[in-house]
């Protein structure tokens, strides 16, 4: 199960290069190549999905590793997860929180610090996990697939929608806040007029696919902001691997689906008015 859900992530994630250099003491997501936070450097969560990680500064969050080798001589403030790779620390390097691996044993040097536990983690002792990475595979391909529809079928209205997401981000963003409550409510207010019962009953069945259109396009005008100049399907897979690795994080994730979900919405209703003035 660990192997595929890796090679789903690299297969969406290995079109970008890494990200930018944090300020610091910011959190550091890169989804292709070597991270170091050097001497006098800090960062908060340091999550790589595809590259090699050197500590020798101050991560005060969590330290996780797809596909990679983390070598810590400085200090991690919370976990170190690596999957496909090994954690290495250094005799200096001071780790406050667990030592979690799903592949290879840390190596720790005599004199590192380890304040919680070394243990692998496996995923079929942990109930219903293997359910949410099988779904988070499923959606991420879901999506892959739709996008990739839609630019072949209507590129310009996709064009539309990353226009205007990217020149209206504060007003697509109220009018899918109203749009994401505003469908539901509509649909089960028609259930209560005779007339309006098949209109509801549609509306409330094309909810879910609106939505789901709108985290594709979401995606897309995401991924317009990184690949500003060339083809749409590369812009697409940019701003999906971005979500969709974002989506991993805890907590975190569902809520940054769910506002790439009004921001979608919104993005589309302007898209809308502006083809129609």
């Amino acid at each position: 199960m660990r192997r595929i859900v890796l090679i789903g992530v690299l297969l969406l994630c290995c079109v970008l290069p890494a990200g930018a250099s944090a300020a610091d003491g910011d959190d550091r997501i890169v989804i292709q190549g070597p991270v170091l936070v050097d001497r006098d450097e800090k960062a908060g969560d340091v999550i790589v999905v595809n590259g090699d990680v050197v500590i020798r500064g101050d991560v005060s969050g969590d330290l996780v590793v797809l596909d990679g080798d983390a070598t810590v001589r400085g200090t991690v403030g919370g976990d170190i997860v690596t999957f496909a790779g090994q954690a290495i620390l250094g005799r200096r390097a001071v780790v406050d929180g667990d030592l979690v691996y799903f592949d290879k044993k840390p190596e720790v040097a005599e004199g590192a610090e380890v304040a919680g536990k070394t243990k692998k983690f496996n995923p079929d002792a942990t109930p219903g996990l293997g359910f949410t990475l099988i779904a988070w595979l499923a959606i991420s391909v879901s999506v892959l697939i739709a996008g990739l529809l839609l630019l072949l079928i209507a590129p310009k209205a996709a064009d539309g929608v990353a226009s205007a997401g990217k020149s209206k981000p504060l007003l697509s963003g109220l009018f899918g806040l109203l749009l994401f409550f505003a469908l539901p409510i509509a649909a089960v207010v028609l259930f209560f007029t005779i007339l309006g019962i098949p209109l509801g009953v549609g509306l409330l069945l094309a909810v879910l696919p609106v939505y789901a259109l709108a985290y594709t396009l979401c995606a897309f005008a995401v991924g317009r902001v990184v690949v500003k100049k060339g083809a749409r399907v590369l812009a697409f897979l940019a701003g999906l691997a971005i979500l969709r690795v974002l989506a991993i994080i805890p907590i975190a994730g569902g809520i940054i689906g769910f506002l790439a979900t009004l921001f979608g919405l919104g993005a589309i209703a302007v898209a809308i008015g502006r083809a129609r003035s």
